[in-house]
């Protein structure tokens, strides 16, 4: 019997415990960017209460931390104005980490549906030529694998790799493009994180906060039917593909989304906005957030495609987003716009303006902002409306209409940068929209020669 006890002391205090080497999330890796000028949060995981020591090559400072009971470790490091390369070393007790070729620049997260994941390779204008010359060495791509869980994780699959014309065919078009211009513009180095999936309706990418804080959303959910690309259930891939990445510093966030969203188009605009404030809030600051227009198509009803475009120019009140209209830039035959130069190139300048402040060119279309009814014409006002104008003198998208009644085309004269519209039907016309329809291409432009947005002033 006391030998028995002796052996099993000895198994249990003898034998060595065994021990995790330190670890680090995917989102680090060789070839990474990381955002500059600011404090950001490195973290992994070792053995229980394990010293681990960080050191960063562009101030050779030495960082010390401690894991917790749980394996768990954190510690922010100072990144300078912008350069590289650069290596991080992490050392634990028994293996060690080096991250190499590290550039300090701005990061950008790049989300939505096909039109954001949408590649060279799957088919953009001048798409072997774009291929050809996307060679530069301070862009990085990071491309999330789609991966859905019931559950927020703590870490995704996917990896950085240095802009080529290799590795630039399969990443986002409009990312790129939009990366290029920003590189070109600030000559500093930019990473994109892409993590899109085609098909997908907002209510996936959205945490359950948003449910949890707007009931109303969740029983519109149910409105989204089956799609047998992706799953429609809420949540589900925002806590695979973004809940992972959310302690990693980002300059701010595109996003490319909507189409998949016309079943329950009126709650746009409220979706929309409480997915941003939810992102924010994770992410534990207001990051610039910008996105796209869905462009005009023939969608099954009359007008889903044209609600959802106008929630959109609506969600632009909420705090440091902004819009670009693409409307000009489209066929209504194909839901994927092939000219993902023009888009990039639109959200680009936005950033450049709205967060850089570079520039004092023009970066948004006519946006409809009040009207002032006056007898038998409305006066229509639009900010960002110099040098307006029709483009081949048609401006037949103007409708205007009584307190309840339907709608009549209009006739429109442009006067002062501001529209006059009229119809014979309507003796005292209240109510105005303009472009208002799945299909309806952009007839009024201001001098920037940017596309109105569609909208309604209900």
């Amino acid at each position: 019997m006391r030998t028995l006890f002796f052996l099993l002391l000895f198994v249990l205090v003898g034998c060595p415990v065994s021990s995790a080497k330190v670890a680090l999330p995917s989102i680090f890796g060789n070839n990474m960017v990381l955002q500059r000028d600011s404090q950001v949060l490195l973290w992994g995981w070792g053995s229980p209460n394990e010293e681990i020591s960080i050191v960063s090559s562009w101030d050779d400072k030495t960082y010390s931390v401690k894991t917790d009971n749980a394996a768990n470790w954190k510690i922010y490091l100072t990144t300078p104005l912008a350069g590289g390369p650069y290596r991080i070393t992490i050392k634990g007790e028994d293996a060690s980490i080096s991250l190499e070729n590290i550039l300090i620049g701005e990061v950008w997260l790049c989300s939505g549906q096909s039109n954001m994941e949408w590649s060279a390779n799957s088919g953009i204008d001048n798409a072997q030529e774009e291929i050809a010359n996307a060679n530069y060495a301070n862009i990085r791509l990071f491309s999330v694998d789609k991966r859905t869980s019931s559950t927020p994780q703590d870490d995704l699959s996917g990896s950085w790799e240095v802009c080529t014309s290799e590795s630039m065919q399969n990443f986002s078009a409009v990312a790129y493009f939009f990366a290029r211009r920003l590189q070109e513009k600030m000559n500093i180095p930019i990473g994109l994180i892409d993590s899109s999936w085609g098909a997908t309706c907002a209510e996936v990418w959205s945490p359950e906060i948003v449910f949890e804080a707007h009931e109303d959303l969740q029983k519109e959910a149910e409105k989204i039917g089956p799609n047998q690309w992706v799953t429609t259930e809420p949540t589900v891939i925002y806590n695979a593909m973004i809940a992972p990445i959310t302690p990693f510093k980002i300059g701010g966030a595109l996003w490319y989304q909507g189409e998949s969203n016309t079943a329950n188009a009126e709650t746009y605009e409220e979706l929309l906005t409480a997915m941003i404030g939810s992102w924010r809030e994770k992410w534990g600051y207001e990051f610039p957030f910008y996105y796209v227009q869905i462009a005009p198509f023939n969608y099954g009803t009359p007008e889903q495609g044209v609600v959802v475009r106008n929630e959109q120019r609506k969600a632009m009140k909420f705090p440091k987003t902004g819009m670009v209209v693409i409307s000009d830039n489209c066929t209504v035959d194909d839901i994927h716009p092939r000219n993902k130069q023009v888009v990039g190139l639109r959200l680009a300048n936005l950033a450049l303006k709205d967060s850089y402040k570079i520039g004092d060119d023009e970066v948004y279309g006519p946006l409809f902002k009040e009207i002032k009814a006056d007898g038998k014409k409305i006066e229509i006002i639009f900010d960002h409306a110099d040098g307006l104008f029709f483009k081949n003198k048609e401006p037949s998208q103007f409708e205007v209409a009584d307190k309840s009644g339907p709608f009549y085309p209009a006739k429109a004269i442009i006067k002062d940068n501001r529209v006059i519209v009229s119809a014979k039907e309507i003796a005292e016309p209240v109510r105005v929209r303009y472009a208002w329809s799945n299909t309806a291409l952009p007839t009024l432009f201001n001098g920037a020669g940017l596309p109105a947005s569609s909208f309604i002033s209900d």
